[in-house]
């Protein structure tokens, strides 16, 4: 998407028909871009008001109610970070007491809008013309953002009174996801270097980024939202408020938890691994399942330790144990019941679902070649909506390369 193609939006006579549109619906898409045009408008106008229309139904995940008033591009969208999760890292800038922060590559502006929502001053710097324009119509509810068109290390930081940054390197060309950070725009190196202009630099990275390419002395933390790890952050200087280390912060549709090891205060480090259980005949009563970005930030053994649970096999993100799962620790891991624990056996499956009748069948699995679509769909599970339903969970247990069903049932 260019400044060509939003250009008849950034008019009164686009903004009018962009907000007189009604909510995006797949289905009447071609036939309201007829009736538009016959109306008189302009197929470049149609076309840009049809596309913001859909990518503001896209975007309501990310933003709420707000999308209906912001515009984005596909690409900006989808690095854009959710509202929730800005919230917090802004949050964050207002504790540690910063006059002014720079959102370099600021993108459609959805980091600025958090932090501007805060009252905080917002420099959003943005190289790319049509993302820039974007980024000033929805910065424009807020006095106190300016949008800036230009490359994010070209900007004085220190003549813009600016002793904050918050970088989102764009991780994506072509459409692929690019995984090594040196190739990031701006590398993660070059990010982190501006610690030498202004000590609170705050990161969006990767939640697969090696925790060997983290700084020693910063705060890195995963993040979920409804189960979904959605990004890590690298939080540098007064930004680090829990100190150097790690964290896991799960986001609910209303509550925000945050787990800690307050024992591990290099986030470079190695994640720690606990003990796995010997054999099945060590399976507790219990399975628990640990949330993603517990798993990302490395905190699977700290909550081993304070669930008196072992990983049910090496490098298995399952715990299992005798012990109920204390309430604090309900965000951050899924409890099941186990019931029974069946060979991995095709066969011996088939026949179980056919006997019992099962209707629904949820397979999960870590740490075997298996798929669970196309295990359901080997197992034909007939029962219907009336049937029986099961969980099951594929997994490798103890020291045996082969997995293991095991039944259960959601605390």
């Amino acid at each position: 998407m260019d400044t060509t193609s939003l250009a008849p939006l950034l008019t009164p006579q686009g903004w009018a028909l962009l907000a007189s549109l009604p909510p995006y619906d797949e289905a009447n898409a071609l036939s309201l871009g007829e009736s538009l045009r016959s109306q008189g408008h302009s197929p470049e106008l149609v076309s840009a008001a049809l596309t913001q229309q859909r990518l503001r139904a896209r975007a309501a995940s990310k933003f709420g109610p707000s999308a209906s008033q912001m515009l984005f591009t596909p690409d900006g969208l989808e690095q854009a970070t959710r509202l929730a999760v800005a919230a917090h890292h802004a949050n964050r800038y207002l504790q540690a007491n910063v006059r002014k922060v720079a959102d370099l590559g600021c993108g459609i502006g959805g980091e600025s809008i958090a932090l501007a929502g805060l009252d905080l001053p917002v420099l959003a710097v943005e190289r790319d013309e049509a993302t820039a324009a974007l980024a000033t119509v929805n910065l424009m509810p807020f006095p106190h953002a300016e949008v800036v068109c230009a490359d994010a290390f070209a900007v004085d930081l220190a003549a813009a009174g600016v002793d904050a940054v918050f970088a989102d390197p764009a991780r994506r060309r072509g459409g692929k996801r690019i995984t090594d950070p040196k190739q990031w725009a701006p590398p993660l190196s070059q990010v982190l270097a501006l610690r030498e202009q202004v000590p609170a630099v705050g990161v969006k990275v990767a939640p697969g980024l090696n925790h060997g390419a983290f700084p020693a002395d910063c705060h890195a933390q995963w993040v979920s939202v409804g189960g979904d790890v959605v990004e890590a952050g690298l939080w540098c200087g007064p930004l680090a408020l829990e100190g150097p280390g790690r964290s896991a912060l799960v986001l609910g549709a209303a509550s925000a938890h945050v787990l800690r090891d307050p024992e591990c205060t290099d986030p470079s480090a190695t994640p720690t691994q606990a003990e796995p259980i010997a054999s099945p005949t060590d399976l507790g009563e219990y399975l628990f399942e640990p949330d993603g970005a517990v798993i990302r930030a490395g905190l699977v053994s700290h909550l081993a330790q304070r669930t008196q649970a072992q990983p049910v096999g090496s490098k298995i993100a399952y715990l299992t144990g005798s012990a109920p799962l204390p309430e604090q620790l309900t965000p951050f891991l899924q409890a099941w019941r186990i019931r029974e624990v069946l060979p991995l056996h095709l066969k011996s499956l088939k026949a179980r679902v056919r006997q019992l009748g099962l209707g629904r069948l949820d397979i999960k699995k870590r740490g075997v070649e298996v798929a669970p679509e196309q295990l359901r769909a080997s197992l034909r599970p007939a029962g219907g909506v009336s049937g029986p339903a099961e969980t099951w969970v594929l997994t490798r247990v103890g020291t045996a390369r082969k997995g293991l069903a095991l039944v259960v049932e959601p605390v």
